[in-house]
């Protein structure tokens, strides 16, 4: 808990300011799900939300459950299979922003998802990819959203399911992926984006109440700090309502 509000409070409230009008959104469930919906009903009202299961220009009057809820069809632009929401939409550059989540991410801002510890004998195995791996490939603009500790921040993940800049030499070149990669990274400890020259990670906001000492005690690498570093501004009075009026019962917030 952070003064008023909570640490995941802040990371959806953080989450959502990214979003601006008639921007089309590929939506995860969680806390993605809910900065989403946030910003659609504060400052990007014709946000176009599209969700994996095929629910196209979604406008649900409730946060739905997953990407199969009953109201992400009511009213929508259109619904459609998921095989033409990836082919169409995804792999045809029409997605501005996706929003990642995992078990793991690094220095370059690759994703796990998939296991902890080796391939074929795995300590975990996770739900995997999804449509994670696509998104990452595809998305114009990639924000990836998760709570940060030296498991969540390793210096190599085990798994790469969803491909950041790969390496300092960002090899989405080589590879000819169509987005741009990852943007920022937004944590229960502040929001880190991407050096230029190395492709790696730097600590750009702190959240109030959170000192670098504690951030670099949560980062299993040496993480740089910008020298222009400024606080996050905290949830505002009317983010903190809808954000309680869309998850009443904390599912997603818990």
């Amino acid at each position: 808990m952070m003064g008023s509000y909570t640490s995941s409070e802040l990371m959806v409230a953080r989450a959502s300011r990214e979003l601006k009008d008639g921007e089309v959104v590929f939506v995860g469930i969680g806390l993605p799900n809910l900065a989403c919906n946030l910003a659609r009903r504060l400052q990007a009202p014709n946000l176009v939300l599209i969700y994996e299961s095929g629910a196209v220009g979604a406008v649900p009057s409730r946060l739905p459950l997953s990407i199969g809820d009953p109201c992400l069809v009511t009213d929508s632009i259109s619904v459609c299979s998921m095989v033409e929401v990836f082919n169409y939409y995804l792999q045809g550059g029409l997605i501005d922003v996706g929003f990642l989540g995992g078990a793991q991410v690094d220095r370059f801002g690759n994703i796990n998802s998939t296991v902890i510890g080796d391939y074929n004998h795995p300590k975990v195995r996770l739900p995997g990819s999804g449509g994670a791996c696509e998104i990452s490939t595809h998305a114009k603009k990639i924000i990836i959203i998760l709570k940060q500790n030296k498991k969540t921040f390793p210096e190599k993940i085990d798994f790469v399911t969803s491909p950041g800049f790969i390496n300092e030499q960002n090899q989405r070149n080589k590879y000819k992926m169509q987005g741009r990669g990852p943007d920022l990274v937004i944590t229960d400890f502040g929001v880190y984006r991407f050096s230029s020259e190395n492709y790696t990670m730097f600590l750009s906001e702190i959240h109030p109440g959170i000192s670098v000492e504690d951030v670099k005690e949560n980062v299993s690498w040496h993480i740089d700090i910008s020298p222009a570093l400024v606080s996050t501004n905290p949830p505002t009075k009317e983010e903190l309502k809808i954000i309680s009026e869309l998850d009443p019962e904390r599912i997603h917030l818990r």
